[in-house]
């Protein structure tokens, strides 16, 4: 192997040790962001994010309080903890941000997805849709003679796996509403 093609931390052709050797783990968080229920308030937090690169897995916002005027934002992005701390710090200086929590700190939270799949399938994947779909606990709430759209809630991973096996049966199109969270206990 020629120097040029030396890899990163191969010890074997290299007098330097280039691993890293205090990697950080990224995660993914479920943050809880409550907030004012006002024009610009959504744009503000979104905001924060794109303008210094943070990713956003999955977004929900619903007022949650009609009398306070509150509504409360559920956000899930990957970092570091150094980056999700940086998060936090900044989401709490923005005026209209109440509190923010840290669901994925807290505990483990309880979260759940709410999707829709269209099927388009006829004959044998039809029929295998349908078997699935009853394992999955998805409710049919449409039906066509070529397809099906399917509701289904539960975890994000779950979402996944059922994606994964609709796609051979003529999985056509998708719609998720994003992660809704909660800690668990009192």
């Amino acid at each position: 192997m020629s120097a040029l093609n030396i890899k990163k931390g191969a010890t074997s052709h290299s007098a330097y040790d280039l691993r890293d050797h205090h990697p950080e783990a990224v995660r993914s968080h479920t943050l809880a962001v409550m907030v004012d229920n006002e024009a610009g308030v959504l744009a503000r937090v979104i905001g924060l994010f794109s303008g210094r690169g943070y990713n956003i897995d999955s977004l929900t916002v619903a007022e949650v309080d009609h009398k306070g005027h509150r509504s409360r934002i559920t956000v899930v992005t990957r970092g570091t903890e150094a980056v999700i701390d940086q998060i936090k710090a900044q989401l709490g200086r923005i005026v209209p941000v109440h509190e923010v929590i840290d669901l994925t700190v807290e505990s483990t939270p309880v979260e759940r997805e709410l999707a829709l799949f269209k099927v388009r399938g006829t004959g044998d994947k039809r029929v295998e849709a349908l078997r699935l779909a009853d394992i999955f606990r998805a409710n049919v709430v449409d039906s066509t003679l070529e397809s099906f759209v399917f509701e289904i809630t539960g975890t994000p991973e779950k979402i996944d796996a059922f994606a994964d096996l609709m796609r051979p049966l003529g999985l056509i199109d998708v719609a998720r509403t994003g992660v809704a969270a909660l800690p668990r206990g009192v």
